[in-house]
């Protein structure tokens, strides 16, 4: 039977046909593609022959789109333009000179847009830090972004939204690339020399308007306050400040007789403590933590910090007020080691990223080293964080315990930060690896870390919390509150560990800054968001000396009461503490300020020539790493290695190279048969981030037997090793250190 269906000759299948019509379409389309020319425009015509007057009127906007941002108001934007019309018109003079760039090339659209959003972008990223914390986004948290990426579960975006900030990136480079290629240009002259000398005039005349604004009140060169600061001066004058203003400049009255004379003037008595019989003094740095009572709109079910305010009534304790809100520990850190003070530094930085990554800095270490004590920092969090394990070498301390080196297993309830018992059993640790001395621990610690989560957390919360405006502010108050209640159980339990020990100690705690909750001066009850609490404990009767300190203070003040008289900056302190010199004595900020830029950038004239406090040769940890012996597993695919002192951050690493690694215990360690060969060299390394090794362990030889093949890990006897001789601790100087130095900012938000 004939079929009536029509006959088709059949097509030759040509794979990747359709793709490649697709792709001739959208580059044909890329290729006809043009962005509307409107340069004939009347309009246009009229904008590019009173360009400079638009650029102004673009700057301005700018300034106002990003104060909004940042403030988180519409209103507030708009009262900075109305309460502060100079200053506002400052900030968009600062636009303004970027601006002229664009007179430069002839590409005018693309390079104006580059411009706007590059000032956009900076000012979205700090509204977005600012909704996380305190402080603002600076120039310096950009030395800070490793650290924060290191952190777990405290970031400042969710999943989600870093996705849709990376695709908006995207987008954003995209049109950028198609704008380059396709965009308008400029038809007439570009007249090169004239338009660069208009920007190099303009970037010129900037610094002497800063002065005459700055003397005029207008602006500002110090922040007190560096949230209030960005509020007062906008986010523009002070990023920028941050950016040009780091490290300290000379002063002017600099030279070695002004120094020489300043050293002659301090007066304190001899040192008197008997080398013999000296209290081991411990200083705890509490991350995050106030007395929950100073602040005015909260209420408890019971006291959060029972603890701590006993020992404010029977020890000597006070307000202690420190350079930072919010964020920034490293640098209350470093007011309290040195005795010098941030307000010296340019605005938002952080000396352990600048100076003190290649310059060694008198610090307590240093002077109670030379005086006779052994000097030890321990902090429960990753030893290149805010680059310690460099900066405490600066310092001249002897060990660094971070967390690399801690068998931590337990952390808090959202299983952000390592809970702070840990730092019980390895303060022990460490005082028992120096027998013979007197040891000086600096002591830093985690739990009570930001962030603080807007949901519940506690079913049952120990203590009952009241007073927050909303349910996610309620449970943030509550988490936080009761985070102090535990490390108030910390406090409690180190002091009882302490006080069963036979030796004189002295133990100061405080807090670093307050936390990131969006608190005002008028929440508290000093009126002040940069004091904090500090409180001591002793064992051998220290009279009770109450004294309100700033954290640069606090050092000399201790000292001082134990009869010790030394060290540049703690001399001076104590000298002007006891003559009772404000603070905001002009004579105490001038001096204070030489002898720092002395130590730091100058020529050392305190030293009459001499490096007196070179960096030390920093020893990670105050244990052995050891490899004791080893067997094969039953399945005979995996090596267990017995030995002690291992960590969650223990890595096996073979012939140098290193291997995956099963942590079991701080006793155990597994890894695959099949990374093995016979002669192959074992070791095990204490790891931090960016693979820095800390510690390592003994080495150890893999002997196989005659017939083993390295490709097949069957029937393996691994030999007991338990006779090898014990590897040395790992010393890091300070020209090999490795930090986390690509951003902190940390942040911060790094706290």
């Amino acid at each position: 039977m004939k079929s009536f269906r029509k006959e088709r000759k059949e097509k030759p299948i040509i794979i990747g046909n359709n793709n490649t019509k697709r792709r001739h379409g959208f580059f044909s389309f890329l290729k006809s593609f043009n962005f509307p020319d409107l340069s004939d425009s009347p309009k246009v015509k009229f904008m590019n022959k009173f360009s400079l007057l638009f650029h102004g009127l673009l700057a301005c906007i700018l300034v106002f789109a990003i104060e909004w941002v940042s403030r988180h108001s519409f209103t507030s934007a708009v009262s900075f333009c109305i309460s502060s019309p100079l200053t506002f018109l400052y900030n968009a003079l600062l636009i303004f000179a970027t601006l002229l760039i664009v007179y430069l090339f002839k590409h005018r659209a693309l390079v104006r847009i580059v411009i706007s959003v590059f000032w956009m972008l900076l000012g979205v990223i700090n509204g977005c830090v600012l909704a996380s914390r305190v402080t603002p986004f600076n120039f310096a948290d950009l030395k800070l972004i490793g650290d924060l990426l290191s952190m777990k579960n405290s970031k400042y975006l969710s999943a989600g939204q870093e996705i849709a900030v990376i695709a908006l990136l995207i987008a954003l480079a995209a049109f950028l690339i198609v704008f380059a290629f396709k965009g308008p240009k400029f038809k007439e002259r570009v007249h090169l020399f004239r338009n660069l000398g208009l920007l190099v005039l303009c970037v010129a005349t900037i610094p002497f308007i800063t002065k005459a604004a700055i003397h005029s009140d207008i602006l500002s060169g110090y922040f007190g306050n560096l949230a209030q600061g960005y509020k007062d001066y906008g986010f523009v004058y002070s990023f920028s400040a941050s950016v040009v203003d780091t490290g300290m400049s000379k002063p002017a009255n600099y030279n070695e007789e002004t120094i020489d004379t300043i050293n002659d003037n301090v007066k304190t008595a001899q040192t008197t403590v008997d080398s013999s019989d000296m209290p081991n003094i411990i200083f705890v740095q509490l991350e995050t933590f106030i007395d929950p009572y100073e602040l005015n709109f909260l209420s408890y079910s019971e006291d959060p910090i029972p603890n701590f305010h006993k020992l404010m009534q029977n020890y000597t304790s006070g307000y202690l007020t420190v350079p930072v809100v919010g964020a920034g520990t490293a640098n209350t850190e470093f007011e309290v080691l040195t005795g010098m003070g941030i307000r010296f530094f340019g605005l938002g930085e952080y000396p352990y990223k600048t100076v003190l990554k290649d310059t060694s800095c008198e610090s307590a270490a240093d002077v109670l080293g030379d005086f006779g004590y052994a000097t030890h920092a321990l902090h429960n969090n990753g030893g290149n964080f805010y680059g310690r394990a460099t900066v405490f070498s600066q310092m001249g301390f002897d060990t660094f315990t971070s967390k690399e080196l801690m068998n931590i297993t337990e952390y808090n309830e959202i299983a952000s930060w390592p809970t702070d018992n840990i730092l019980i059993d390895e303060t022990t640790k460490t005082l028992d690896s120096t027998p013979n001395q007197s040891d000086f621990l600096y002591t830093i610690t985690v739990q009570s870390h930001g962030s603080y989560p807007d949901y519940k957390v506690f079913e049952n919360p120990e203590i009952q919390v009241t007073g927050g405006d909303t349910e996610a502010e309620h449970y943030q108050w509550e988490y936080y509150i009761n985070e102090l209640h535990e490390v108030d159980k910390f406090i409690e339990n180190l002091i009882d560990t302490l006080s069963k020990r036979d030796e004189k100690t002295i133990v100061v705690m405080y807090g670093d800054h307050l936390p990131t909750l969006g608190l005002e001066d008028s929440d508290m009850n000093t009126g002040n968001l940069y004091d904090t609490t500090y409180v001591t404990w002793n064992n051998f009767g220290l009279e009770k000396q109450d004294k309100d300190v700033a954290a640069y203070q606090l050092m000399s003040y201790i000292t001082d009461q134990l009869g010790i008289h030394e060290g540049t900056m703690f001399r001076y302190h104590q000298s002007e503490m006891n003559a009772g010199v404000s603070t905001d004595d002009a004579s105490y900020l001038t001096n204070w300020k030489l002898l720092q830029y002395d130590l730091l950038y100058g020529d050392r004239y305190s030293y009459h020539g001499v490096d007196k406090y070179p960096a030390s040769d920093l020893v990670m940890g105050v244990q052995d790493v050891v490899i004791d012996h080893t067997s094969m597993n039953t399945d005979e695919t995996k090596l267990t290695l017995f030995g002690k002192n291992f960590t969650p951050w223990s890595k096996v690493y073979i012939d140098g190279e290193k291997v995956s690694t099963e942590y079991i215990s701080g006793n155990c360690l597994e890894i695959s048969m099949a990374d093995l060969k016979a002669g192959s060299q074992i070791v095990v390394n204490q790891v931090g981030s960016s693979n820095t090794i800390f510690r390592s362990s003994n080495t150890i030889t893999f002997n196989a037997p005659a017939d083993f093949n390295e490709h097949d890990a069957d029937n393996v006897e691994v030999p007991d090793t338990s006779g090898d001789d014990l590897g040395v601790p790992v010393v890091i100087p300070p020209d090999e250190q490795t930090t986390d130095d690509g951003a902190a900012t940390t942040t911060t938000a790094a706290q």
